[in-house]
């Protein structure tokens, strides 16, 4: 087979559709060494995620208006028997078959979180992506049903692929905790956040939440958010000052990577109260470094953590602030959470994702 994996996004982002992307093209060639795996970069790009790949340098920009043509173009000469398009959008022509990865409909389901350009773009792409691709994976059962229910996708042509946990996202050796925990003047047992601050991650109800736990135990640990200044986040760290929590908070942009599993690993509880989530890393990175989670009973989330997190109602600060007490303070409770997590995050690999992947395009090249 000649496959052709879109991995154009990974020149903007390390998001975690970019993560995914990159992950794909580590692993499917190490796999499946018998076929050709073609590679399409954005031309400037020096990210190379596996030599066994035919590097290709599109001049075609991610997320461009007219990039379904243009990447068609591009991709033609090549005679790929598949083109997977990890965000979605396949090109109009330039493979035999075409796959492509929905990981969420927050912009049909919940419209108001997103901004009018970032509406435009997606609403007016989806249906015709639905439609061509001849295959689509998605992230959780969660998005297979928005699928079916939003846009009409006959539930047989979509099938469920788990994302992975990287293995480093395992509970760190003390000194190295205490090293990142000096480099950015933290104490550990703090509450965790991780995500672009953005309105579907909920960051002003958990605001609110931490609010009613403060006022209840005036010693609680401070909140620590380690993410993106996204949508609405002036207006976010406002309420946070309304809220009399600006000395009890420390906010990390772009915190560094290599360091993220010693902050999980030093943290108290991870809280992730989305509205929605298509897949919600943050809750499988906790869970590895042996964390307490607390999470919104929404979309994705419940069924990434199964019987391994605290669940609550997103638009309740009380329910919230009383999962995050009981997580902070109860030691039998930590205990059994941290037990189950630990057994619930060994069963997401990028290895599982690449050949649960693979085996889809065997079945979609086969059809």
């Amino acid at each position: 087979m000649r496959l052709g994996l879109d991995l154009r996004l990974t020149y903007y982002t390390g998001g975690g559709i970019a993560k995914y992307a990159a992950r794909l093209a580590a692993e499917l060639p190490r796999l499946a060494p018998a076929d050709t795996h073609i590679h399409l970069y954005r031309r400037g790009h020096t990210a190379r995620f596996s030599p066994q790949a035919r590097r290709v340098a599109c001049w075609t920009p991610a997320h461009h208006r007219l990039e379904t043509l243009a990447l068609s173009v591009e991709a033609w000469p090549h005679r790929l028997d598949l083109l997977h398009s990890p965000d979605f959008i396949p090109p109009l022509f330039g493979a035999r078959r075409h796959l492509i990865t929905v990981h969420d409909l927050a912009f049909l389901r919940y419209p108001q979180f997103l901004t009018a350009e970032s509406r435009r773009y997606y609403n007016g792409q989806i249906a015709s992506a639905v439609r061509r691709a001849q295959a689509i994976a998605a992230d959780s059962h969660a998005t297979k049903a928005d699928l079916v229910e939003l846009l009409g996708v006959p539930a047989e042509k979509i099938t469920v692929i788990h994302l992975g946990l990287d293995p480093h996202f395992r509970p760190r050796p003390a000194e190295a905790v205490a090293a990142v925990l000096a480099r950015h003047h933290l104490a550990a047992g703090f509450v965790l956040f991780v995500g672009t601050f953005e309105p579907r991650k909920n960051v002003p109800g958990l605001l609110r939440a931490y609010a009613v736990l403060r006022a209840a135990a005036p010693d609680a640990p401070p909140l620590v958010l380690a993410g993106l200044k996204g949508w609405l986040f002036d207006e976010t760290m406002q309420l946070a000052a309304e809220l009399g929590l600006a000395n009890h908070l420390r906010f990390f942009e772009n915190f560094p990577s290599a360091d993220l599993p010693e902050l999980y690993s030093a943290a108290g509880v991870l809280v992730l109260p989305s509205h929605y989530e298509g897949f919600g890393f943050p809750v499988l990175e906790a869970m590895g470094c042996e964390v307490p989670v607390v999470i919104s009973d929404r979309s994705s989330l419940p069924e990434i953590a199964g019987d391994a997190a605290l669940k609550v109602d997103p638009d309740s600060p009380e329910a919230l602030a009383e999962a995050l007490r009981q997580a902070l303070g109860d030691s039998g409770l930590r205990a059994a959470l941290i037990g189950r997590g630990r057994a619930n995050s060994v069963r997401f690999t990028w290895e599982k994702t690449a050949r649960e992947t693979l085996a889809l395009y065997q079945r979609v090249l086969a059809g």
